[in-house]
């Protein structure tokens, strides 16, 4: 609040006026009351009527003066009024200045300080009279401004400003001080206060001691109300307990620098934008609602926000509907997609087949409720068929609604559990394929918006329905397909136990170009193949069965590993000049306990021995078949009884990053620690085994995967009888005596003769057409089999004799009395073999 500090100017004898300096504290320092003094003797003897105090003069001259002289000389120069107020007597002067002020009649005047009192509006008389004392008791600058009411009847408002003197003891004895006219200046303020009371943005006033001084009701609304207390702080307010409200309202004023932010009002239902601008006497606060700006603004972002999640869900419906394969893919992602976002707690997909309902799929229903779509009668499944004929959404929203439109699929379909129900017609290309039922635990009705959405996502459950029935009907062929190409199962040898497994790359059409097989061979021999048609697809899956067909009818011919590999390199080079696949050709032979291998451009295999030691021949790699030169390497290794062999193809190992070695190595190690476990797992065990532990993680090129398991089993000493002949015609009759000793032994009495007989040709044939050296091995497995060796490489033929002919009898008689016969041929000579069927198998 503002005061005026008044030094007299006095010249000899006479003042000559006063000078008066407006205040902005409270009260001068004693520093500054000496400068305004010094100042006001320097004015005075410019203007030639120096008068100076008598020296060592001390306060209390001012009151040894005349009281009317000493303020009649002080008003004539100035338009305010002087006063001295004798606090211990009660006397009030007043000069003529002061008496207009006041409009108190000279006349009349009586000088008392009651007479000033009654002239006070009762209004402000207390805290007039507050104020007062205060300034009395603690010696400060005393100002107020109040109304009056002069004794001619008019009112106004009157400023007064003075200090306290004090006598010898120290204790008050005088107040001096000046009063004006403040009626036009506080009309003028009243009219601005009225204007920024009545503002529609708040404004408040804060002064250099974050005193508020001024604040209107809209300030109010957005600072909270003004405290009580006598100082009006700012930091008093609820807006002060705002983070960061203080630090930046001083930041403001240390800086000069304007500061705008946004303020929520003190019972947190308003918003404001608070401009903080800093002023010589402190700091100025504005204030604009700006609630519902930001109501506005928040609805357009929820309407912006729930725009955008419904284009993300409808994205994400449409990218899960679209990796969906078969109608159950379809229907598991509707119901992920769907029924949690619109409060739904069941689903049914139907389709229409020869007019009727079938259900491909649902989620919640009972089969007793299915059997309600089901039904051939149309009384039940009246809903679906008026959805199917109108082509239009039903929303029921009642149970009651339900009862009463169709009173028997209701019977079944309503219960406490759900409330209301939508039958969505499924359209695809114009043409009806079917109904989205699904069932709510609301009874409230769906909004306009929800139920325009659900009919849209119909649209596309119906389009991913349709791709998914063509899917599944390719996928039916696809099957076929691949039933043909690769074994379905496994045969049982007595040499080998096997399993395996499968992947394609493209599960959409389940075939590929890798594959496996296990193939009997002669001596209760196996052959085991693993291959790769690079690239997958149906394509590649032609190609591989070509190979896997011509790998059956090589083995028949009994040629060995390098042999068969050179020929299919031959095949594969006259299919096209881009076809190349990889294979892996290994013969096992129980009898040795030897297995030959040769590979074309493939992985080696893994043995483990029945020790867990893990065992990788070095089988050279070579070519692909169709880019290969022949001839191709074998590999001969010892593989004990109860061994584990496995092949597989790069796609099943084969890791982006990471060198093929290291791949092999972790399937190694995994194959190993699966097979190694006490009780020894199933082959079947196995391959689920090794392919959850790397398929997950290592595939990810996108190739075709073949697992191949095969666990050994020798053919022990006791099942197999050699014999070497010399051959001098006299060794028929040898080994006839051979086979008849030794299936005697065996328990075989049943065969002796046919046996003999089969023994007598094939050495007879060696006798006449081939030589030496000559041996006979039989051998008991699953059949019993007959083996002449010797040192020729002629090929037997059956050819047909005549009535006459003397010889070619012999085969003919073989493959008579024989179930099976053949040929196989080795580095230095053949051997003709026959099969026998057993009538009881014998324990192997």
């Amino acid at each position: 609040m503002a005061g005026i500090a008044i030094a007299p100017m006095v010249s000899g004898e006479r003042v000559l006026g006063t000078l008066s300096v407006i205040c902005l504290e409270e009260e001068p320092t004693a520093e500054e009351r000496s400068f305004l003094e010094a100042v006001a003797h320097l004015v005075a003897r410019h203007l030639g009527r120096s008068l100076t105090v008598p020296h060592g003069a001390s306060s209390a001259w001012w009151l040894e003066q005349d009281g009317s002289s000493r303020l009649s000389e002080a008003a004539k120069a100035v338009s305010v009024g002087a006063w001295d107020w004798n606090i211990r007597t009660g006397e009030l002067l007043y000069d003529e200045q002061a008496m207009r002020v006041l409009g108190i009649d000279p006349e009349t005047y009586d000088r008392r300080i009651e007479s000033w009192v009654d002239m006070v509006h009762p209004d402000d008389l207390p805290w007039v009279m507050a104020d007062t004392d205060e300034a009395i008791r603690t010696r400060s600058i005393y100002g107020v401004e109040y109304r009056i009411r002069r004794p001619d009847g008019t009112s106004g408002w009157a400023q007064a400003r003075g200090r306290v003197i004090t006598g010898p003891d120290g204790e008050p004895t005088h107040m001096v001080g000046t009063v004006w006219d403040t009626t036009h200046t506080r009309a003028a303020r009243d009219a601005v206060d009225h204007a920024l009371r009545h503002m529609t943005d708040g404004f408040a006033a804060v002064d250099a001691d974050w005193r508020i001084t001024f604040a209107n009701p809209e300030a109010e609304r957005a600072l909270g109300p003004i405290p009580v207390t006598a100082d009006h702080s700012l930091w008093a307010t609820a807006a002060a307990r705002t983070p960061r409200f203080e630090e930046m309202c001083r930041r403001t004023v240390a800086e000069s620098r304007p500061v705008s932010t946004e303020l929520c009002s003190p019972a947190g239902r308003r918003w404001y934008d608070l401009r903080l601008v800093p002023v010589p006497q402190g700091l100025t606060i504005y204030s604009t609602d700006i609630t519902d700006r930001k109501i506005r603004k928040a609805e357009q972002e929820a309407a912006e926000r729930h725009a955008a999640e419904r284009s993300a869900y409808i994205a994400r419906l449409t990218g899960a509907l679209a990796e969906a394969i078969t109608m159950q893919d379809v229907v598991e992602a509707t119901a992920e997609h769907v029924l949690a976002p619109f409060g739904a707690t069941r689903l049914a997909v139907l389709t229409t087949e020869d007019r009727s309902p079938r259900v491909v799929g649902s989620i919640g229903y009972a089969e007793k409720q299915l059997d309600v779509f089901r039904s051939h009668d149309p009384r039940p499944t009246a809903p679906v068929a008026d959805v199917l004929t109108s082509r239009v959404p039903l929303f029921i929203t009642s149970p009651e609604e339900h009862r009463a439109r169709y009173p028997l699929s209701a019977e079944v379909l309503v219960t406490d559990e759900y409330q209301s129900w939508a039958f969505l017609p499924l359209i695809v290309s114009g043409r009806v394929t079917g109904c989205c039922v699904i069932d709510f635990a609301r009874r409230q009705p769906l909004s306009g918006e929800e139920q325009t959405l659900l009919f849209a996502l119909s649209g596309l459950i119906a389009q991913a329905l349709e791709r998914a029935r063509l899917y599944d009907s390719e996928h039916n062929r696809a099957q076929e397909l691949q039933r043909g190409l690769l074994p379905q199962k496994l045969p049982a040898l007595l040499a080998i136990e096997a399993a395996a497994r499968y992947l394609p790359a493209d599960r959409r059409l389940d075939v590929g170009g890798d594959w496996y097989d296990l193939i009997p061979l002669s001596a209760e021999r196996a052959a085991l193949v693993v291959g790769d048609v690079m690239g997958h697809g149906l394509s590649e899956a032609a190609t591989m069965g070509r190979l896997r067909t011509a790998v059956r009818t090589l083995t028949e011919l009994e040629l060995p590993p390098d042999e068969l590999l050179t020929h299919l390199n031959e095949l594969v080079s006259d299919l096209s000049d881009d076809a190349y696949a990889t294979c892996l050709y290994a013969v096992y032979d129980p009898t040795t306990l030897v297995c030959e291998f040769a590979s074309a451009g493939h992985l080696p295999p893994v043995v483990i021995h029945p020790d867990h030691t893990v065992h990788i021949p070095e089988v050279p790699p070579n070519a692909p078949l169709g880019a290969a030169t022949p001839p191709f390497d074998i590999v001969r290794m010892e593989v004990p009884d109860k061994s584990l062999v496995a092949l597989f193809t790069d796609g099943l190992v084969e890791s982006p990053g990471q060198d093929i070695d290291e791949c092999v190595d972790r399937f190694t190690e995994i194959l190993a620690a699966a097979a190694g476990e006490e009780a020894r797992p199933s082959l079947e065990t196995l391959c689920d085994t090794v392919v959850s532990a790397l398929l997950p993680t290592q595939r990810k090129g996108g190739d075709d995967a073949a697992l191949f398991l095969a666990r050994t089993h020798a053919l022990g000493a006791e099942k197999v009888a050699t014999w070497p002949l010399s051959t001098d015609p006299t060794s028929a009759s040898r080994a006839r005596e051979l086979v008849r000793e030794q299936l005697g032994f065996w328990q075989l009495d049943d065969l002796v003769m046919t046996t003999e007989l089969l023994v007598s040709e094939l050495i007879g044939n060696v006798v006449r057409h081939a030589r030496g050296p000559v041996s006979l091995r039989l051998l008991l497995g699953r059949n019993l089999l007959c083996e002449v060796y010797d040192g020729s490489l002629t090929t037997p033929h059956i050819r047909r004799a005549s009535d006459t002919d003397e010889n070619g009898r012999g085969l003919q008689l073989i493959s008579a009395l024989a179930n099976r016969w053949g040929v196989r041929y080795g580095t230095s000579g053949k051997t003709i073999w026959t099969e026998q069927l057993l009538h009881t198998l014998p324990a192997v």
